[in-house]
């Protein structure tokens, strides 16, 4: 499990990096002027220079894609329930964002702040996880007529 773990979170760096840029240029075009916004006039602040907080944005993206990837090795503990599998996915990627939202300044730093910034996340998170039910639902369904037929 370990193994599969660090195979999946290897993976998953760079695709958090890629998401990370994503949202860079969906953020530069929702403000419409024609200018690339590598990272937040906010992050700049903190860090000091747009250099050091693009890199941070950098790593930050991909340890989160990281632990979101590595941590799916969780489904596959059968003899866990899909609950425990869930709660257990949910927290892992709780134990990552939250910190991160913090120093990425992605949430006001206060209780309210955090407070609201967890319940968005919860909110997504539900979402994904209710999308990614129903699909492999209908997939094990399908799979499932598919067995029925050549038993027939």
């Amino acid at each position: 499990m370990k193994k599969e773990f660090i195979k999946r979170a290897l993976r998953g760096f760079p695709q958090g990096i890629v998401i990370g840029y994503v949202i860079a240029i969906c953020f530069s075009l929702s403000i419409g002027d024609g200018n690339y916004y590598a990272c937040s006039s906010e992050l700049i602040e903190t860090f000091g220079s747009e250099m050091t907080a693009v890199v941070v944005q950098f790593i930050c993206s991909g340890i989160l894609g990281a632990i979101f990837a590595g941590g799916t090795v969780v489904y596959e503990i059968d003899s866990w329930s899909i609950a425990r599998q869930s709660a257990v996915y949910f927290l892992i990627g709780s134990l990552a964002m939250m910190p991160i939202g913090y120093v990425m300044n992605w949430m006001q730093r206060s209780f309210w702040g955090f407070v609201l910034y967890f319940f968005v996340f919860v909110v997504i998170w539900l979402i994904c996880w209710l999308v990614n039910y129903i699909f492999w639902r209908l997939r094990i369904k399908k799979l499932n007529n598919k067995v029925s037929q050549l038993n027939k």
